[in-house]
């Protein structure tokens, strides 16, 4: 016991030194809340690593996790929990979030955490009951619709990602409330913190994030398309009645070129500002592909994120005659070897196919991006606002119609309207 109690405490220790632990009331929550006693049969050596741990695939796909400490200090940092409050959480897992939020709100809160799967809810409710969290209540739902029986909340928090904001978490947050979730903003989450205005919602922090998606009527209208007899290569699109796997896969296992894309950058400058970027400039031709197992190593593969010998993946363009995507520069090493290089790297763009019109596009977006001065994480400010209301874009401002709202970003750095 005095050692698992000495690999929590390194491991707060840690999330604290990095800047993620922030208050004391969420300090003590992970110091006090064993992550050991949600992860049955995991080697506590791992389970006090700050990193997420997988715990159920279907069909090859990880579709619950426990998530890393780290975001979860976050988007608790986010949410502002008191003492109290009545909280929702949308995406129970092992039921570790929700004993720490129940931890923060104490005796006089009210929690309320909610799972689509029912052998998930069972085993977060025996772990919360084991942690000495029996009074947290543990719904089989899909989330999307909240649960209006405890409603209205103080906070909502999802630990899953979202392509919208479902009308019932507006409907269920209490004026002057705050809603946190992953919130997919062009082609990658931010964890966003939403409070409401008037008519709609607006961002008081947004923070990078990566999630397992949404399952249910509310899942992100994103689809994976496996490519190739048993490859383990795949596309990620909005739209797949528009790719033909075949095509696709002699497409994408053709001869590659690479080409500079003369700008210098970092990861985070990668996955926070210029993917979104792409996205949103190009989103009826922007995808994500991936390889997994050996296909990850391949000398063909784009690597731009990966770990070795288990996946690679990039962003880029894809059409019916050619695609290409974001990748560090090309050399015969590994991603193994590659991933010790420094943090800046000189950008290219892998393309494939005879569509060389498809990479010059890619390539400019690179350039208006960085000549936009890089946005980013940094400074967005998003608001929320039904479909029926009839917004009008100032200058500077994107608008992203959605199912439910339209997403208004911008980087102005000033507070948004109330």
């Amino acid at each position: 016991m005095a050692e698992i109690s000495a690999l929590r405490q390194a491991l707060v220790d840690k999330v604290k030194a990095d800047g993620h632990i922030r208050s004391p009331r969420i300090e003590r929550a992970f110091r006090e809340v064993p992550r050991d006693l949600f992860l049955p049969g995991v080697a506590v050596e791992e389970v006090y690593r700050d990193r997420y741990i997988i715990t159920k695939t279907v069909a090859g796909e990880a579709v619950s996790s426990s998530s890393q400490p780290q975001i979860m200090a976050v988007m608790l940092e986010q949410l502002g929990l008191e003492p109290g409050h009545r909280v929702l959480e949308i995406g129970a897992g092992t039921g570790y979030n929700a004993a720490l939020i129940a931890h923060i709100v104490g005796e006089t809160g009210d929690v309320t955490t909610v799972d689509i799967d029912q052998d998930i809810v069972d085993e977060a409710r025996t772990h919360l009951a084991a942690a000495g969290f029996d009074r947290v209540r543990v719904i089989c739902r899909d989330g999307g619709f909240g649960y209006s029986e405890a409603a209205p909340y103080d906070r909502i928090i999802l630990t899953v990602g979202a392509g919208d904001v479902a009308p019932a978490w507006r409907e269920q947050l209490k004026r002057g409330g705050r809603l946190v979730l992953p919130l997919m903003v062009g082609g990658a989450q931010k964890s966003v913190a939403f409070e409401p205005g008037d008519r709609h919602l607006v961002s008081v922090s947004v923070k990078e994030c990566l999630f397992i998606p949404l399952r249910g009527a509310f899942a992100p209208a994103v689809t994976r398309l496996p490519l190739g007899p048993a490859s383990g290569l795949s596309l990620w699109v909005r739209d797949p009645g528009q790719v033909n796997t075949e095509a696709a896969y002699a497409l994408l296992t053709g001869p590659p070129r690479d080409t500079p894309a003369a700008v210098r950058l970092t990861p985070p400058e990668v996955y926070g500002g210029l993917i979104p970027w792409m996205a949103l400039h190009e989103p009826g031709v922007f995808c994500w592909f991936e390889a997994e197992g050996p296909s990850a190593d391949g000398s063909a593969v784009p690597y731009l994120f990966a770990l070795a010998g288990k996946y690679c993946s990039s962003a880029g363009l894809f059409e019916e005659h050619g695609a290409c995507f974001l990748m560090r520069p090309p050399c015969d090493a590994s991603p193994a070897e590659q991933a010790a290089n420094p943090p800046a790297f000189d950008l290219f763009v892998r393309g494939f196919g005879d569509d060389e019109a498809l990479v010059r596009r890619l390539l400019d977006e690179v350039q208006a991006w960085n000549a936009a001065g890089r946005p980013g994480t940094e400074g967005l400010r998003i608001r929320a606002y039904p479909t029926d209301v009839d917004y009008h874009a100032a200058a500077g401002e994107i608008v992203v119609p959605n199912r439910w709202t339209c997403l208004v970003l911008d980087w102005s750095g000033d507070a948004p309207p109330a």
